[in-house]
């Protein structure tokens, strides 16, 4: 099967939706593209740059219902030697994560050095950061610049080390338990503490714990929607309990505190839980080709989309543009040419890292 033909037309629309609102997002943000979104469309580019930074929320539930279906197929085949096989397939499955997401995110953080040089040539702004260190490329390079208190070099790639300690820990998860109630009732305790606790604690915001409720509730929902799931011990019946119980504990904690990040993550759990697994009415349509062709390469566009927000206000300052409407243009520039590099950065770098599998780490 073709990798950029997903068959989920849900999960499709919410990945594209989610990437392009980051994008807009960090437009309204920086530079003279914030000044001029906040010039001609003050009331748009406020809700964006108020509220446009959720959509990580839809990124983070999306991504556990898809980790919850890799990893169900990975762990679908055991043999009597369960404990070493699960190891080695852990191993597997964390360096196979760690390659796919860091060959691209590497290659989006060179185009984004490069820009930024360009950048403090012109503007001294403090979204710009300091020229980078190699200590920081290198905490970058293994995901620990939050950890190790860098500065990040570009906007939104913290995402990039969440993602795979949240996948890591599902696949821990996997390895070491094999009763599916038993992953659900860990998986349950984990979510709650997070929504109540540490998501509101930004002293834990460089771990998986803090993240583990909005991608957390992705897999709940996907184990309450599979067929694997249905004939293992009938889990599916306890993971939807666990995910309504767990949507009224969160509305009950409103009456302390209202956290509306929580309630959107609930609702893209809950629009997986029963359209997670539509296919697409017409396939061959060119809408369905768009947004298959748009969303596998949504991870792409998230990263690398910085890199053009810089040189767009390297452009306008050099050019000494003095037009809001000109430079509130620049905004759709960024957009398109976010997603066309994107559609180079996912053929020429993700699609041929994820085909990889060294030999050291994959020979059975």
């Amino acid at each position: 099967m073709n990798p950029e033909r997903s068959q989920y037309c849900l999960i499709d629309g919410l990945k594209v939706l989610a990437a392009q609102i980051i994008v807009l997002h960090h437009c309204v943000s920086y530079g003279q593209l914030a000044l001029a979104a906040s010039l001609q469309l003050p009331n748009v580019s406020g809700i964006l740059f108020d509220y446009g930074r959720y959509a990580v929320q839809v990124f983070l539930v999306v991504a556990g219902y898809l980790a919850a279906q890799s990893a169900e197929k990975s762990f679908a085949i055991r043999h009597s030697n369960a404990g070493a096989l699960g190891a080695r397939l852990l191993l597997q499955l964390a360096m196979r994560r760690y390659l796919r997401l860091v060959g691209p995110y590497v290659a989006a953080l060179l185009l984004t050095i490069v820009c930024a040089a360009m950048a403090r040539q012109w503007s001294t702004d403090e979204y710009i950061g300091q020229p980078e260190t190699i200590a920081q490329i290198l905490a970058h390079l293994f995901l620990l610049q939050g950890m190790l208190g860098y500065d990040s070099i570009s906007a939104g790639v913290w995402y990039v080390a969440i993602d795979w300690q949240l996948f890591t820990a599902l696949a821990v998860v996997y390895a070491v338990f094999q009763r599916q109630v038993v992953r659900i009732g860990i998986l349950a305790v984990l979510i709650v503490a997070s929504l109540l606790y540490f998501n509101r604690d930004a002293s834990f915001e460089n771990s998986f714990i803090y993240f583990i409720g909005s991608y957390g509730l992705g897999i709940l929902a996907y184990w309450a929607s599979s067929v694997n799931a249905v004939n293992a011990n009938l889990g599916w019946i306890s993971a939807k309990k666990v995910l309504l119980a767990i949507a009224l504990i969160v509305f009950v904690s409103a009456l302390h505190s209202v956290w509306l990040r929580n309630y959107l993550a609930l609702g893209v759990a809950f629009l997986l839980l029963y359209a997670g697994n539509k296919p697409y009415r017409h396939p061959q349509s060119w809408l369905a080709k768009a947004m298959q062709w748009a969303s596998a390469r949504a991870y792409c566009a998230f990263l690398i989309h910085f890199a053009f927000i810089l040189l767009a206000n390297t452009v306008l300052l050099a050019l000494q543009v003095q037009s809001p409407a000109i430079s509130l243009s620049f905004i759709a520039l960024v957009s398109v040419l976010s997603w066309i590099a994107a559609g180079y950065l996912y053929r020429w770098v993700e699609l041929p890292i994820g085909r990889w599998r060294p030999a050291v780490l994959f020979h059975r």
